[in-house]
């Protein structure tokens, strides 16, 4: 049975997976801040400043005003946050996007690698051979 299972292990798809969830993990740090970092702030200043985290409405109308989404969390209030959910939407779109432009320009390099394979060496034009020298030389004589 361990046998079995280091054999599993060794296969080429498992540690394939095992690379690709860990450049994944890093990869979604990457995106986090830039989506956090670099994006966020430029639709705030499109927007006038709002961050839409930090939009919601509490159900159940118990009158008290929270300051924050964050506020309202620990005092126990039902929210609706549609602002945290608008920006979880955004971040996977861009996310999405970033994987898009990855997965096109892998397989932009890969196709490019696929043709130069494909495509024969150039021949270079090889000279007459023994016999069709001879024959230029048969034909000249019968003239």
């Amino acid at each position: 049975m361990l046998d079995e299972f280091k054999a599993f292990i060794a296969k080429g798809n498992v540690m394939d997976m095992a690379v690709g969830i860990i450049i994944g993990a890093a990869f979604t740090a990457i995106v986090k801040s830039m989506v956090d970092d670099l994006i966020n702030p430029i639709i705030g200043l499109f927007t006038g400043g709002v961050n839409f985290t930090n939009n919601f409405v509490v159900l159940g109308g118990d009158g008290a005003d929270y300051g924050s989404l964050e506020a309202a969390r620990e005092a126990g209030a039902s929210v609706f946050a549609y602002g945290s959910f608008l920006m979880a939407v955004l971040n996977f779109l861009i996310i999405a996007w970033v994987v898009f432009l990855l997965v096109k320009s892998v397989n932009r390099v890969r196709d490019a690698m696929e043709h130069e394979e494909d495509t024969p060496a150039e021949e270079t034009p090889a000279g007459p051979t023994e016999l069709d020298v001879l024959l230029e030389i048969r034909d000249s004589l019968k003239k």
